[in-house]
């Protein structure tokens, strides 16, 4: 009950009514005139038309304009949004990678416009571009305020041409207003530009943000106001079938899983802000293998969702509790499951229906359902997975948020326990975000349910942070108990307390090749409950890093630990292997040291080195990946991981690798053809997995997938299968 007191505390923190300026802000005319989306910008009606100028430096420095300007120019009619976008260079020696969509900003030329349309420094848009006219997009969530907030799986139809010019380049963009959410009746967003510029070595943003802030917070944003007052927005219902034809073998049981799968995908506008999405048979066959880990903890990892129908408005429900502890929701547990043997396989899907979006400016809902098969051979129950989540603005950009989890089977199955038959999660969150993103943090509360559970089945936190250019500190403490059950959640392990307090101090040199460097002190500290609060594990890390103007990053690490083991455990994973003894405590200290490259090459790397006591033995680490770019048709990178773990006899002493040489060619914008073999002996599996993709029509794709998994001693096949799989995006 301690955190849920601090959460009502916490609404009444005087800082969060801090209001946010908008110190810049431009007209968007309406115009009934044709436009033609060519990239030359010769139609009379954009010389009527106001932009967004004077972009602001953000690296190297953010204290002086822009070397290379940047003018955006937008115009509306009824149904689209033009932009007209002229940005200045030093040259045509541009940087870029690739031809495919969706491609990541950092390293290469391009711009990404950010459009926040209610206005609540909460959630937001992107589109880009870059000098060849290779488009992207994403929805930015939690304000902007780190990776998991960033979302490029998500896919929606525009149009966008280049042309190169002597000293410049032009983009031109079309986005129909129903590829947005907002308000009818509004006149104005919130929006903010930021570029990269390779040439100039810069990058810049129309309002200017600090660089102790992240280049896409959705704090620092000025206004685009309508002339006139933007209308109701019905987007056309669209019906996404596919068909995939599958050849494939299970080695392992000599099964053969050749079928032949037919289901779809129906989006439907609720309003000018709810989207209603439903599937039948989905088939996930297309979406990219996972990246293999070397796993040395005895924790589960977690992995990234990457299945559209997951994405939209996917920080709805995925974003409660603590990431890195206790998740009540993680959609990557629908549609697997455990078989007999304690092996991950997958668990069909039936169908699903998920409701989600804004229903005003101060309220967000999501309901999602999804209904899963049966597999009575390996035990597995179907189930029905129902999460309703209810956010509510509050502030300037805080939030507080309900979230209700429901995993439920309705049939009875002789081979299901009682305690096994639903489990329900309902939990309070409220997400701390100061006008100018200074004091940042949430707080929560999760409360379990589930036939004979125990009384410990609570989960809660609170996670504070200040963040300023020069000192950051912050104080992160949660626990989940011994009877927390969350099955449609990702919960690391149960029954403990952990603090994690931590200070930062930043330098930011005026002279010399170095952009800033600092250090970082974060101690972590953790005690078991049920082991009469017996501290069992902690770490002390201290830290230096720093970024160069060129590019380059530097930085070294020391880890001060202490692991008391309660089960025995072998962290080499070796099958059989001798595990290290329960009941037994150990104190281990370890350094690495981490070179990142100028990402602007054409030949790039990185480099981690580490070594250390281990347990009670020694570790020696090396990390990295190369990557060579022969642009912008063929790209190819090399991605490894080595441990040598030395452990003293009777226990295990191993040399892990895990290899992941990638290639990606593409042809042109419409044909991409990807192949990424990993190769990892503690898994005991080499996997490749190559893809050709074809867009031959706007969110319609072709796609040739073919999947091989080996023994990595024997080289014997595990699984083998090929798809054609085709997907057709038709708007009604």
């Amino acid at each position: 009950m301690f955190y849920f007191r601090f959460v009502l505390s916490a609404l009444l923190f005087p800082f969060l009514f801090f209001a946010q300026t908008s110190p810049k802000q431009f007209t968007v005319k309406y115009t009934e005139e044709p436009l033609m989306i060519d990239g030359i910008l010769d139609d009379p009606v954009w010389k009527i038309a106001e932009s967004a100028h004077g972009f602001q430096q953000y690296f190297p420095s953010d204290s002086v304009p822009a070397m290379q300007q940047t003018d955006i120019k937008m115009l509306y009619n009824a149904t689209t949004l033009f932009i007209g976008i002229k940005v200045d260079t030093e040259g045509d020696n541009y940087v870029i990678p690739s031809l495919e969509r969706d491609y990541r900003a950092g390293g290469n030329d391009n711009i990404s416009l950010l459009f926040d349309t209610f206005n609540d420094g909460t959630n937001a848009f992107l589109f880009g571009m870059n000098p060849y006219g290779v488009r992207r997009e994403a929805l930015i969530s939690n304000g902007g305020s780190g990776p998991s907030g960033f979302t490029t799986s998500w896919d929606v139809k525009w149009q966008g041409e280049t042309k190169l010019y002597d000293g410049y380049y032009i983009c031109e963009i079309a986005i129909p207003l129903t590829s947005f959410k907002f308000k009818q009746g509004e006149t104005k967003w919130r929006f903010n530009s930021y570029r990269f510029d390779m040439q100039s070595n810069e990058q810049s943003t129309w309002i200017e943000i600090p660089q102790n802030q992240l280049i896409y917070s959705l704090a620092f944003m000025g206004d685009m106001v309508f002339e006139k007052p933007l209308g109701k927005s019905r987007t056309p219902m669209a019906i996404i079938p596919y068909t995939n034809a599958i050849v494939g073998k299970d080695y392992e049981t000599n099964e053969d899983k050749s079928k032949l799968n037919f289901g779809g995908d129906a989006k439907i506008s609720i309003g000018n802000g709810m989207n209603l999405d439903i599937t039948v048979n989905p088939d996930f066959s297309n979406v990219e293998v996972d990246n293999l880990v070397t796993n040395l903890t005895r924790f589960e990892i977690s992995l990234p969702e990457r299945r559209q129908f997951f994405i939209d408005n996917s920080d709805l429900f995925g974003s409660f509790g603590n990431e890195r502890d206790s998740n009540p929701f993680f959609s990557r547990r629908i549609g697997i499951a455990e078989n007999l043997d304690g092996e991950t396989i997958e668990n069909g899907i039936i169908g699903g229906v998920r409701l989600s979006g804004k229903v005003n400016e101060d309220w967000r809902l999501g309901f999602l359902n999804i209904q899963t098969e049966e597999d009575e051979a390996n035990e597995i129950p179907s189930n029905n997975n129902t999460v309703f989540a209810l956010q509510k603005k509050m502030f300037s950009r805080s939030n507080l948020s309900f979230i209700f989890v429901n995993r439920q089977t309705f049939d009875d199955y002789d081979f299901l326990a009682e305690e096994d038959r639903y489990n329900r999660v309902v939990g309070l969150d409220y997400n701390l975000a100061s006008a100018d993103n200074t004091w940042t943090g949430k707080f929560f509360y999760h409360k379990s349910f589930a036939h004979a559970i125990g009384s410990r089945d609570a989960a809660g936190g609170v996670d504070l942070q200040y963040n300023s250019r020069y000192l950051n500190f912050g104080l992160s403490s949660n626990f989940v108990g011994d009877d927390f059950r969350s099955d449609l959640g990702y919960i690391r392990r149960d029954d403990f307390i952990v603090t994690r307090p931590f200070v930062e101090v930043n330098f930011w040199p005026k002279k010399g090749n170095m952009n800033f460097h600092g250090f970082r002190f974060n101690p972590n500290v953790l005690w078991r409950p049920t082991l009469d609060y017996q501290n069992t594990d902690y770490m002390i890390f201290t830290g230096w890093q720093a970024q160069f103007k060129t590019q380059e990053e530097l930085s070294a690490r020391m880890f001060n630990r202490f692991t008391y083991l309660t089960e025995s455990f072998d962290p080499t994973n070796t099958d059989g292997g001798t595990e290290l003894p329960a009941d037994q405590g150990y104190y281990y200290t370890s350094f690495e040291v981490e070179f990142q490259s100028d990402r602007r090459k054409v030949f790039s790397y990185s480099l981690e080195p580490g070594y250390g006591e281990f347990y009670n033995g020694t570790q020696f680490a090396v990390e990295g990946d190369m990557s060579l770019r022969l642009q912008p048709t063929v790209f190819l990178s090399l991605g490894f991981n080595y441990n040598s773990i030395k452990l003293p006899d009777p226990y295990e002493s191993e040399d892990l690798w895990l290899v992941s040489p990638r290639i990606n060619i593409t042809f042109n914008k419409s044909v991409f053809w990807s192949t990424l073999v990993q190769y990892s002996n503690q898994l005991d599996n080499i996997g490749f997995n190559s893809r050709l993709q074809w867009r031959f029509a706007p969110l319609s794709d072709l796609f040739l997938v073919y999947n091989d998994n080996y023994y990595v001693n024997t080289i014997m096949p595990r699984s083998r299968s090929i798809n054609l799989k085709l997907t057709y995006w038709l708007n009604i």
